[in-house]
């Protein structure tokens, strides 16, 4: 018996991976977070799986679904939203299934960020002026940040910043990142990207509160701050310069 974390991708049923697709048709057993996790991924279950929305749940009662699982040699698929590898909350369930040595797989999803960035219609990259992406997100009643991961700091370096779990907390944002990055400078609140009712809000840290406050969005949004929200005078990289030499082009 094995359990599958499964990365689902940030909503569209179509953005979770084919490796993941084929997973989740597998197995008997599927958990989920139906308070993120889009329900048209439950198409892709078999016949008769055991289905459980696992937002009303404690870990000990997850724990609980596990073992049942185990004790019936029944396979799990086990949905998270967007990719496993950041905020997913499959460190302390991985932690259990050790404890009861029970085999797991993890499969990567399409992460929100990267889904908003398109939804933006932007690379978040740019030759000479943005070369580094800041993941980051502020305190909450889930999990404090640790003492050196402040949004000054990581403002400190100029990076494009993408702040998850903050929307409520925007106030915050803009009063950190302001004396770093400048009134002027792009912001752009993603929500619910690849949704059907995806919602951008486009403004400048002096302007982004009021537009916000206009057109409230209460969760699953992410903020990006930085330059390259908007560069468009920017140098094009040398990967594709006619006299850059690389060894796939055969040059002498």
């Amino acid at each position: 018996m094995t359990v599958h974390f499964i990365g689902a991708g940030p909503g569209a049923a179509d953005l979770i991976t084919v490796r993941g697709r084929d997973l989740i048709a597998t197995c008997p057993v599927c958990l989920y977070a139906g308070s993120i996790v889009s329900p048209e991924l439950l198409q892709y279950c078999p016949p008769g799986a055991r289905i459980i929305d696992t937002a009303p749940m404690s870990l000990d009662e997850i724990e609980a679904e596990y073992l049942r699982a185990a004790n019936a040699k029944e396979d799990v698929a086990r949905l998270h939203s967007g990719d496993l590898s950041v905020w997913s909350a499959v460190a302390e369930q991985i932690r259990r299934l050790e404890k009861h040595a029970i085999d797991y797989t993890m499969t990567p999803g399409v992460p929100a960020f990267a889904a908003a960035a398109a939804t933006l219609g932007r690379e978040l990259t740019i030759p000479a002026m943005a070369q580094s992406l800041v993941l980051t997100r502020v305190s909450g009643r889930a999990s404090p940040m640790p003492n050196n991961e402040t949004l000054a700091k990581f403002g400190a370096t100029g990076a494009t910043l993408a702040i998850h779990l903050a929307i409520h907390a925007l106030d915050q944002v803009v009063a950190d990142l302001i004396p770093l990055y400048g009134a002027d400078c792009p912001v752009a609140i993603v929500a619910k990207a690849s949704w059907p009712d995806e919602r951008i809000i486009r403004g400048r840290l002096g302007d982004i509160e009021a537009k916000l406050a206009a057109a409230p969005i209460e969760r699953t949004a992410i903020i990006f701050v930085g330059p390259s929200l908007e560069a468009t005078d920017f140098r094009e990289s040398s990967l594709y310069d006619v006299a850059y030499q690389r060894r796939f082009r055969g040059r002498g």
